[in-house]
């Protein structure tokens, strides 16, 4: 999937737009709670047991600080709340579309 064209923090919102014109809009707290990471989310072992994760779902007041891009297929988003370990894949911020 080709990077958004453009994608900027507003207040409490990380807005991406694609070449298209297609528009994605998501809450910090959604983004935190949905964060991709071994540590909010856990990992899986060869048989699809998963160890490990955040039982912590709500994340009232967490904020973006900033992002940074990892290559061309994602960003890092780094909150309030010191969490900055999920890569946000342009597929995988494409699947919270409908969260």
């Amino acid at each position: 999937m080709d990077p958004p064209e453009k994608i900027e923090i507003i207040g409490d919102f990380l807005a991406l737009r694609w070449k298209d014109g297609r528009e994605l809009i998501f809450d910090s707290p959604t983004l935190r709670a949905n964060s991709p990471s071994a540590e909010q989310a856990g990992e899986s072992d060869i048989f699809g047991e998963v160890s490990g994760g955040s039982a912590q779902k709500e994340f009232r007041g967490v904020s973006i600080k900033r992002f940074e891009y990892i290559g061309n297929y994602a960003i890092r988003i780094l909150f309030s709340d010191g969490h900055g370990s999920g890569l946000y894949s342009w597929d995988y911020l494409s699947s919270l579309e409908n969260n």
